[in-house]
């Protein structure tokens, strides 16, 4: 299989292919439009055999029964019980967990609402407090730099203040150094943690009815659908991010215009990485409550597709490196280099249609058309590359379900392009690696 597939795949990128390959997608609560260049259906259809001769969809329903997918580690990947409301499990109940501290909010009446954590601990719950915008007096610290503390929360210690700590294992050295800071006289009825590991929260003072805990088998990067969202999202907000990403989960397993997208999507960023050598991708939101969403979207992508290539595959590089920010400012960085630029990058374009704003669409609708080659651009013997394809993803409306949506297709994205160049999305064996080595520095 991989000899003849490499060597179908090869001889498909020689060909001169100056058409653009076009391919709409209307999914539950989101549509998706894929503008393409030296692309084409025999690609598509290579990589589909590819799809099939690896099984995919027997991953996805792997996936989804709890099987272990996370071969590294020898676990499930859990994440998406969360989002079955169909079925009352416990350990799997971020909408009692919202319940939960909004009666602490209201029977405390905190004046103010600090949040420690980092990476997925910190990435998911900041998107979504941007994206509600349903607390004012709230704030995320990360916690290496005493600078941040002594900024944000020094000010505030004498006001009455709910203190929650979010950490998987809770041996994050940047939340136990933040833990360390506050003064020791504040009241443990203040004190809260959302962990995978309650005896280490409680070893260091947190008192039991104070932590919510939550699965081992929910990775920090796909927690946003966990306990961890339930100091941001009032309970009904939790039920409508949940339920939008089970319209995802509910389609993908079926021939539906979820897979197909998918598949368009997957194969794309498989081939233009691999074979026509596009090792970035940058990704442009054109919302501004949507202004962190590359921030979430580079963790869950970079940290589960950053992963030597498998010698079995036939695909020789892993993941793309993606950058990118809120669409707007990037006009006056980014986009200069990507239309004239020399860079090989491809393009994700984030956007809805209930937008404000007609001035931030047309950018958003006129950038990709630009971008892709839609639209040709010259002036004089300056001319705009038009050689990035990409895709433009559209929220039916800026709402929770649709965020959900969109997150949910986006994991997806992920996991199957895992499995299509075979290597393990679930483990982080650089990032605990870096974590390692800094402890022996500074214990030297």
């Amino acid at each position: 299989m991989k000899n003849r597939h490499l060597k179908e795949l090869n001889s498909l990128k020689k060909l001169n292919n100056s058409g653009l390959f076009h391919k709409s997608f209307k999914l539950p609560n989101l549509k998706i439009s894929s503008i393409y260049q030296n692309y084409s259906n025999d690609v598509f259809q290579i990589m589909d055999s590819i799809y099939h001769e690896l099984k995919i969809d027997t991953l996805i329903r792997a996936l989804h029964n709890g099987k272990e997918v996370n071969f590294a580690e020898k676990k499930a990947a859990l994440h998406h019980r969360y989002r079955d409301l169909s079925k009352k499990d416990n350990d799997f109940d971020s909408i009692s967990a919202s319940k939960f501290f909004l009666k602490k909010i209201k029977e405390n009446s905190y004046k103010n609402i600090f949040i420690f954590g980092i990476g997925g601990s910190y990435e998911g719950p900041k998107l979504l407090h941007e994206f509600t915008e349903t607390k004012d007096n709230l704030f995320f610290i990360t916690g290496p730099d005493k600078d941040e503390f002594l900024s944000l929360v020094k000010p505030r210690l004498k006001e009455n203040n709910l203190y929650v700590f979010i950490s998987k294992s809770f041996s994050t050295d940047e939340l136990l150094l933040s833990h360390s800071w506050l003064p020791k006289n504040i009241l443990k009825k203040n004190l809260f943690a959302i962990t995978a590991n309650k005896s280490k929260a409680m070893g260091f003072g947190f008192v039991e009815q104070n932590i919510l805990d939550f699965p081992e088998s929910v990775g920090g990067r796909y927690s946003i659908w966990s306990q961890v969202n339930s100091p941001v999202l009032q309970p009904n907000e939790c039920r409508n991010f949940l339920k939008g990403a089970a319209s995802i989960d509910n389609n993908v397993q079926k021939k539906s215009t979820v897979k197909s997208a998918l598949k368009n999507i997957v194969f794309h960023d498989i081939w233009s990485h691999n074979f026509m050598d596009k090792k970035n991708r940058v990704i442009l939101s054109y919302n501004w409550k949507l202004r962190s969403i590359t921030n979430y979207l580079q963790q869950l992508e970079m940290e589960s597709l950053g992963k030597p290539n498998n010698p079995e595959s036939i695909f020789a590089y892993t993941g793309q490196t993606i950058y990118g920010g809120f669409g707007p400012t990037a006009q006056h960085s980014y986009f200069q280099l990507l239309h004239q630029g020399t860079s090989e990058t491809s393009a994700d374009l984030i956007s809805s249609r209930s937008s404000y704003s007609a001035l931030l669409n047309s950018q958003a609708e006129g950038q990709f058309k630009l971008l892709s080659g839609k639209i040709k651009f010259k002036k004089g013997m300056d001319a705009a590359n038009s050689n990035i394809g990409g895709n433009f993803f559209s929220l039916d409306k800026l709402d929770l379900s649709s965020l959900g949506a969109l997150i949910a297709f986006w994991e997806y994205r992920v996991f199957v392009t895992a499995a299509m160049i075979q290597i393990n999305p679930f483990d982080q064996f650089g990032v605990n690696a870096g974590k390692k080595v800094a402890k022996k520095i500074l214990d030297k």
